[in-house]
Parts: structure tokens; sequence; C-alpha cells
């Protein structure tokens, strides 16, 4: 395996925040202020997703208006449906729906939301599985709708303290499935909750059908603020690219772990032997502010 999809495919890095709330839901800032507020932090693209639920009037949020000739964005919502192995209501992002997507059926069931919003076209997450308990079961009965996991949600990180999904998508690529991964803020704005978390989407333009397909592809790496440039892959060893860091660490099943640190490292050279017994792999790189870029889980010929 050369450069990892991600890495290899044509096109530049745009990012964006996949999951964010305004007053057509339970947010308190209005469309164009969310809009105004990632395109001035020099985001590329922004999906406002607002909770579809009937007491908001089940919010497809239309932000044509707010797109500029350098920011896009891409209609979406977070959908919802009872109810998970905890009782909780089902939180999943929906990124690229038509702004008709039809309201939630009182018996429709959060898997078969999922794959409702997949047939439309949408890139399909799960969203923020730390923060209300939903187990590996619940991940599993989404699938194969399901395309990533949010392994980081700002929000919940700075409001609760529960914003990590990783542990349940090592779980999932160990028991054999493949997902991507995806970072967001879930802003609301009713506290500093803004700007923490995004993901980088590789295409050729940043025309909102282009991105999605990038996500729903998995080209895209996941943030809150170093940069990867390339993860290439070739024989027992990865090498990574990115920016200056602290260390460059790679993940696999069970505790397979190796880790490089150094002063601003760029580069950096990992030998994957002890992977290939459980199959995949994935790169974490750290900062200095211990602020961290994620890749998604890749699989070892």
């Amino acid at each position: 395996m050369p450069l990892l999809p991600a890495f290899a495919a044509p096109g530049r890095f745009f990012k964006g925040n996949l999951h964010t709330h305004s007053t057509r839901s339970d947010a308190v800032r209005e469309p164009d202020h969310v809009c105004s507020t990632y395109r001035e932090a020099g985001y590329d693209f922004l999906a406002l997703t607002d909770h579809f639920l009937p007491q908001y009037g089940f919010p497809v949020t239309d932000t044509r208006p707010y797109r500029t000739n350098s920011f896009t964005t891409i209609m979406g919502a977070e959908v919802h449906a009872p109810a998970t192995e905890l009782g909780e209501k089902w939180h999943i992002l929906a990124v690229g729906l038509p702004l008709d997507f039809a309201p939630t059926e009182p018996a429709e069931t959060g898997p078969q939301l999922a794959a409702r919003c997949a047939a439309a076209g949408a890139f399909v997450a799960i969203a923020h599985p730390q923060w209300y308990g939903l187990t590996l079961a619940d991940a599993e009965s989404m699938l194969p709708a399901a395309h990533a996991v949010e392994v980081y949600n700002h929000g919940c990180a700075v409001g609760s303290d529960r914003g990590d999904g990783w542990a349940l998508l090592d779980a999932l690529t160990s028991r054999g499935h493949d997902l991507h991964a995806c970072a967001t803020d879930d802003a609301h704005f009713k506290y500093p909750d803004w700007c923490g978390g995004w993901t980088m989407v590789k295409a050729e333009s940043a025309d909102p059908q282009a991105l999605v397909a990038a996500l729903r592809a998995g080209h895209c790496y996941s943030s809150q603020g170093p940069e990867i440039h390339a993860i290439d892959v070739t024989g027992n060893e990865v090498s990574v690219a990115c920016s200056p860091a602290r260390s460059v660490t790679v993940l696999g099943h069970a505790s397979a772990d190796r880790v490089v640190f150094g002063e601003g490292l760029r580069e950096a050279r990992l030998d994957l032997g002890k992977f290939r017994p459980g199959g995949w792999a994935r790169v974490v790189v750290t900062d200095d502010l211990g602020r961290r870029a994620w890749s998604n889980p890749f699989r070892l010929a």
C-alpha cells in the first residue's frame, strides 16, 4: 500500500465543521451568525445540522444564502429516533441531506433512519457515542448505513468531558467493520464550544456534492490543530509527514502501539510488524499544545 486514500486522492484539503446548531433548533445564534463565525475563522465549509425533531419543525436549514466565493455550506441535520440500549434518543449526524428530507415517522428506528439518510445521499456519522453511552451493539445495528464515528466532539468535551469516540471506532474496526473518523464542534454557542475540532476533506473542489462524496469515501482526516500531510505504508513501515509535532503514534488492535517523540517532528517512520496480526492501524499526531490530529483506521494487507 502506498499513500493512504485520503492523501492519494486528487485535489486539496478543505477545512470544515460537520456538526453545529442554530436558533432553528436549540442553539443561541441565528444561522447567518453561525455561518459568519466559521467563515471568519478561515473555514472552507460548514454543515449546519439542527436537531431534526418535531418541536423544531424537522428543519434541514437552508444555508445557501451564506455561501461566498471562498466559503460553502452543506445541508444536513442531526436526526433522532427511539431508542438506544440505554433508552436514549438516537443522535445521528447526516451531512448532505436534501432540503425536502421527509420527517421521521413515529415507528422509525435509529438504524432505519440512518439507512434512509444514507439512501438520500448523506454522509452518516455516529454522533458523540461517549456522551450518551452508545453501545457497541447500538453501533453495529447502524451498519452498513453509517460511514463514520464522531471521534472528537468539542462541545461534549468542553461541556461534559465526554467528547471521545475512539474506543467505539477501535472496537468496530477490530470486529472487521470499516468506518471512517470525523472531528466536530457540535457548537450551540452557550459556552465556548466552537472552532475546537474539525475534519479536513480532500476533494477536487469545494462543491458540496464533491465534499460529501469525499467524506463517504474516507478522503479525510480529523484534527484539533495539527496537519497531516501524508501517510505512506510500504512493507512493514509507515511514514508520516506532518506539521511540527512532539509525537507521532500508531495504534492498532487491542494494545498494539508504537510512538516516536521529538522536538518539531515533521517526519516519522514507525515499524508496523506488531500491527499485522490485528490487521489494522491508525496514526495520531500530537503537537506541543497537546492538540491531536487523527487518521482514519486503515487495513494492513
